[in-house]
């Protein structure tokens, strides 16, 4: 979910006018609707991500950073994905699909490499197409960082 990042207003101030955030908990949706109660164009809600309770085609964009992670922390072997994340990942990539209107995007921000997440991601089912890019600080050096914007399109084909 959102937590308690100020990403959702950080959009808002450069000029997103309409921005929903989700969290499974109550105590942090309701300290984000305090804390930015002066900005109209930000929505706050309790919800679980593997059952959104938003109509089909409702957004044009959905952005997730780092709340897909969660589902595969407990994971020992990233190469060897249980079943049970499996399924849990599948199912909120299905809601994910299901609330993206035709044309839109679905934006992940994470540190899981290609070769962990594309498995996930790259499913016909989905109807979407996938695309991915490497950021980090770009140092060049041996412990540098990186991490993975992966955006899919919803209705553009999967490319094999």
């Amino acid at each position: 979910g959102c937590g308690n990042s100020a990403l959702s207003h950080d959009l808002h101030q450069l000029g997103y006018p309409d921005v929903t955030s989700i969290d499974f908990s109550p105590a942090c949706i309701a300290a984000m609707r305090a804390r930015y109660a002066r900005c109209p164009g930000l929505r706050w809600a309790v919800m679980d991500i593997r059952a959104l309770a938003f109509p089909d085609a409702a957004f044009d964009v959905v952005l997730e950073k780092g709340t897909l992670d969660v589902l595969m922390v407990e994971e020992t072997d990233p190469w060897h994905v249980s079943p049970r994340a499996a399924a849990a990942m599948r199912r909120v990539l299905e809601e994910v699909s299901r609330v993206l209107r035709p044309g839109g995007c679905f934006i992940s921000i994470t540190f899981a490499q290609p070769h962990f997440r594309k498995p996930h991601y790259a499913q016909e089912a989905f109807g979407w197409s996938l695309r991915h890019v490497a950021c980090g600080d770009g140092d060049g050096g041996t412990g540098t960082f990186h991490y993975f914007l992966y955006v899919m399109r919803k209705g553009q084909p999967l490319d094999p």
